[in-house]
């Protein structure tokens, strides 16, 4: 299942009057925009497969007869090709004309308006008169949720189609044809649905909008300031668009990547807290915090921060001698050095090209369409490109995928060891292994392992004599992984995989900089006495004890750098003023000294594949995988390998109804615009039979504990839901949140407080 890489074929193809090289397969477009060469698109998105509905990408081939769609010919070594004359032009000249047959003129008043690619085209191509008609159509608008769509102005280029399937993977755009009458569908209508914003990202008219920002501001009073979403370990790329110290929209570079729709509508989460205190009330504070830090015995903070805080904590530790906790990222920190002993590298293997390229995917430990959006859109690109088999290993069924998920493994909860051992048994078999490694798999009672977990060897067969004729292979692995009692354990038979099975391995971090925290800071298991809570995501953050109440800038408010999940350190920029102090000015206060938090970015530890570089001399872009990225590429470092791996004892099973730790896209969608009807958000989300199970019913209230963190919820049966495990967020969590330390499955006793 190794992969094998060949020195791509180049052609070269003369593009009016200049030499082009390219790799053979690539279109007459692609070779030309990749020489600097124009050739005007209505339809074109760099991200997905050719749309070819707009015509206006045609050019002439010298021995051809009528032009042809550069966006889907493939070019041929010696071809000539010409990209502009009077008869191309002419040809786009009309198609302009006929998109403006049904578009009413109404720019002046439109939101896309100053940034609309029909606006652009109609004055290049100098249409000035419309000599075309045709009866208009009553078309309403359509409130879809999160977006809105006026028929009216749709040019049904599809764009919004092609992203609704090969990237967000909803499916939920269609096209309903139908000559002048033509027009989308929403099949779902789920107003809930947030994906949606990609498609309306990728509009090229103003048909499709975010419903939230209709009739708010011209694009032209905007400004963008470059970020890095906060979100998910992702990290992407965005623009915060701000007027009058008021983020109005989200947006992205779309031709080329994507953003979930947490990152594009969940922007208002500044810390305005400190803006309206007096100058002494913020000297009374700051002075608490810089005590609170000097007396404490324990940090706990959250990984929602930067590079660079995580830095100075890290500093502040070796100065004050306190602990630093952060359970997710401890937990992450021990399953990597694990992974390391075996694989022989301190970073997983994947990368989200990797994932979309692949033609075989295994997901396991995590409900990825929640966990991380954008590495489900990767998975549901390989699916759609490359008819991508998919295996979806969880205890809890997930409908929403079943359109790409080829097959399905349900597992016991708690038996996650059980279940990677059973992979790297049967995914093993034929591979070069040290005889230790041997021993140990050969030892293993599969049977035994088979019943523990409910997983059948029929169906690990099956899996297996698929992945044989599948090439390159990845794993996506998760958060349910981490804090499992076994987890050393697992990233150990993860490891085998990677190294000797030729599987590239994607270990996803649970939260923004999940990863850079645990390269940064030598992190302590446990708290012990007085503590201090740190966390830049919330809007107040208090202690969990001692005097240290602390107000920090929320992550836009911040500028500085994240570790995403593709091994790269992103940067962020300010999009919001913040009024208060920040986590420097308490380490200046404390002896550290810094005169800006980015002066740390050049002191990011160098061992851990940081390369020293300063904040503002960090690059535009650099390439990784394909893909153009702003920041750097962290750099691979050797680990000194142990390849040592011991057997797997009698698996934990959990009986009885459990609650799974879980921030669904649903829940988040009610957070961010509340549903009128109901206003759901943070809710336990069972199916009937677990309400049955458990003897809840619909609309009760009850309490229960995570690791000592008391959580109030109102039960919600959800009919596509199955089995007797529960769904419960943590968002709205607080500093609560990085206080669990456990298995993300746990045990239900709950006391019922009303209905």
């Amino acid at each position: 299942m190794s992969r094998r890489k060949t020195a791509p074929k180049t052609v070269t193809v003369t593009i009016d009057g200049k030499a082009c090289q390219g790799v053979f397969g690539e279109t007459i477009l692609e070779i030309a925009r990749a020489n600097g060469l124009y050739i005007p698109t209505m339809c074109y998105l760099t991200k997905v497969l050719p749309i070819a509905s707009c015509r206006m990408c045609v050019v002439e081939v010298e021995g051809v007869e009528g032009m042809i769609l550069s966006c889907q010919e493939r070019a041929v070594d010696g071809a000539v090709v010409h990209t502009q004359n009077e008869d191309l032009y002419r040809e786009r000249q009309n198609i302009m004309r006929l998109y403006g047959v049904n578009h009413p003129l109404e720019c002046g008043v439109c939101d896309k308006s100053g940034e609309c690619d029909l606006q652009n085209k109609t004055l290049e191509f100098d249409v000035d008169q419309q000599p075309f008609a045709a009866k208009e159509q009553h078309r309403p608008v359509q409130d879809w949720g999160f977006v809105s769509y006026d028929p009216s102005l749709c040019i049904m280029c599809e764009k919004c189609v092609s992203v609704s399937n090969e990237i967000t993977g909803n499916a939920a755009l269609q096209i309903k044809a139908g000559g002048y009458k033509s027009t989308i569908v929403n099949t779902k209508m789920d107003l809930s649905d947030m994906s949606l914003g990609e498609s309306a990202a990728v509009c090229p008219v103003g048909a499709l909008v975010t419903t939230d920002f209709k009739y708010s501001s011209n694009a032209w009073e905007l400004e963008k300031i470059p970020a890095s979403c906060s979100h998910c370990s992702a990290a992407c790329q965005l623009y915060y668009e701000v007027k009058n110290e008021k983020i109005y929209r989200v947006s992205n570079a779309y031709e080329f990547a994507s953003l979930c729709g947490r990152g594009r509508f969940d922007f208002d989460f500044a810390n305005r807290g400190a803006e309206n205190i007096g100058i002494e009330k913020k000297q009374e504070a700051f002075d608490r915090a810089v005590e609170a830090f000097r007396g404490a015995d324990t940090v706990i903070f959250s990984s929602r921060i930067s590079n660079e805080e995580a830095l100075i904590l890290q500093k502040l530790k070796e100065k004050l001698g306190f602990r630093l906790v952060n359970h997710e990222a401890y937990a992450y920190q021990q399953f990597m050095r694990a992974y390391s002993t075996v694989s022989g590298a301190h970073l997983y293997s994947g990368t989200l090209a990797d994932i979309a390229d692949a033609r075989a995917i295994i997901v396991l430990g995590t409900r990825i369409y929640d966990d991380n959006p954008q590495v489900y859109y990767h998975i549901n690109m390989a699916s759609k490109r490359h008819r991508a088999r998919i295996v979806y290993m969880h205890p809890v069924e997930d409908g929403r995928l079943q359109d790409i998920v080829t097959q399905f493994i349900k597992y016991e909860v708690g038996t996650e060891d059980g279940v990677a051992a059973l992979l790297a048994e049967i995914l093993l078999q034929e591979k070069a292994l040290p005889a230790s490694i041997r021993a140990v798999l050969e030892d293993l009672d599969i049977g035994n392992l088979s019943a523990e977990s409910n997983v059948g060897e029929e169906e690990l067969a099956d899996m297996a004599a698929t992945l044989q004729r599948k090439t390159p292979c990845a794993i996506v692995a998760g958060a349910d992984l981490y804090a499992h009692p076994k987890a050393v354990k697992i990233a150990k038979l993860l490891a085998l995989l990677e190294r000797y099975a030729g599987f590239t391995v994607m270990l996803v971090p649970p939260s923004v900089n999940t990863l850079g925290v645990s390269l940064i800071c030598d992190l302590d298991k446990t708290a012990k006495g007085e503590t201090v809570g740190y966390n830049a995501a919330a809007d107040f953050v208090l202690s969990s004890g001692g005097d240290g109440d602390l107000d920090m800038p929320a992550l836009n408010q911040q500028e500085g750098t994240f570790s995403s999940l593709d091994k790269a350190v992103v940067p962020t920029h300010v999009a919001l003023s913040y009024g208060g102090f920040v986590l420097n000015d308490i380490a200046n206060a404390l002896g550290l000294t810094a005169a800006y938090t980015i002066d740390y970015t050049a002191q990011l530890p160098s061992a851990q594949g940081y390369t020293g570089m300063p904040f503002d001399t960090l690059p535009d872009s650099y390439e990784v995988t394909g893909a153009a990225h702003r920041g750097y590429a962290l750099q691979a470092q050797p680990v000194e390998d142990k390849v040592e791996i011991e057997g797997i004892e009698e698996l934990d099973g959990y009986d009885g109804v459990v609650v799974y730790r879980c921030d669904s896209q649903e829940m988040l969608a009610a957070k961010i615009r509340p549903n009128a009807e109901r206003g759901d958000n943070a809710v336990l989300k069972g199916s009937e039979q677990f309400a049955s199970a458990a003897k809840l019913r619909d609309g009760e209230v009850i309490e229960f504990m995570i690791d000592d963190i008391g959580m109030r919820r109102v039960f919600r049966i959800d009919t596509s839901m199955k089995g007797t495990v529960a769904l419960t967020p943590q968002f709205d969590m607080g500093l609560s949140a990085p206080l669990l330390s456990s298995y993300r499955f746990s045990r239900l006793k709950f006391q019922s407080v009303e209905s």
